[in-house]
């Protein structure tokens, strides 16, 4: 293994047993797409985003080409077949290099088989993109989720450790897509330092952090249901969730993290405080 510019090979080493263990875990193998596997990355992310609601066949494959990260999570590691998939992977992950305020790369779009979740396979994906990035001298990366999806919040804030740098009203505009619907785009963007304090706690599993509170946000334990299910409801939590969200704007020392008990505390504490 050749030692990344500026990180130690430990550390490369360390994220890639971790990533393995997770796969592990999950009973499958992530690792970066073939390019006989494009098609079968398409079809994951239009199963759950809608057909022609993300990249085309030929961006992905661009991206592919240039090196970015896109990642497959397949339950033999894809090689029996030798000439794609049939159908879509159980997982699929993109992500491309940006530099706003410092380089990184933004991980966009990371989709699981509905019939495949609960087994960690989107944190396998995740945690296998880590691995890649710190190898290529990488040590952050950047995405967006919905702050009122509770288990992409435990995901992102605990599991991996990232941490949330903005909140972004309406980022995408109007969606209209299979998950979002007519709902606001609202979304957090999160920073996950790939090899600080707080991932290197997350990551093993540590103990959270009791975060002294200056505010609350209480979550549903299910927000895409509420908003399939009664549309009034889920437009009166979103905007409870702008109301308390304004505060960050307010107060730029303010950040956002999430309790034992699932929910968001605003606070001042530093974002890699012990527990």
């Amino acid at each position: 293994m050749t030692e990344a510019p500026g990180l130690p090979a430990s550390v490369i080493a360390d994220a890639e047993a971790t990533a393995d263990a997770a796969d592990a875990r999950a009973g499958l193998r992530t690792r970066p797409a073939r390019p006989d596997e494009i098609a079968g990355v398409l079809a994951r992310f239009e199963a759950t985003w809608g057909v022609g609601r993300g990249p085309d066949h030929a961006m992905i494959q661009a991206i592919e080409h240039a090196g970015a990260t896109v990642l497959v999570a397949v339950a033999d590691d894809g090689e029996a077949a030798g000439t794609g998939f049939a159908a879509a992977p159980l997982g699929a992950a993109l992500g491309f290099l940006g530099w706003n305020d410092g380089l990184h790369i933004h991980s966009h779009m990371n989709a699981v088989d509905p019939a495949a979740r609960g087994r960690g396979i989107g944190l396998a994906l995740k945690l296998r993109q880590r691995a890649i990035c710190l190898a290529h001298g990488v040590d952050e990366v950047r995405w967006t989720y919905d702050p009122l999806i509770r288990r992409n919040a435990r995901m992102n804030l605990v599991r991996l450790g990232a941490e949330v740098i903005a909140f972004l009203p309406d980022f995408y505009g109007e969606l209209d897509d299979a998950i979002t619907g007519s709902d606001r785009s609202d979304r957090f963007e999160v920073r996950w330092r790939l090899d600080s304090p707080r991932t290197r706690r997350a990551v093993a599993r540590g103990p959270l952090p009791e975060w002294r509170t200056d505010g609350r946000l209480a979550l549903v334990a299910d927000f895409e249901q509420v908003r399939a299910t009664d549309p009034e409801a889920a437009a009166r939590l979103r905007a409870t969730s702008r109301e308390a969200f304004a505060a960050l704007e307010r107060d730029p020392d303010l950040r956002v993290e999430l309790d034992a008990a699932g929910d968001y505390v605003l606070t001042h504490d530093d974002p890699d405080r012990e527990a």
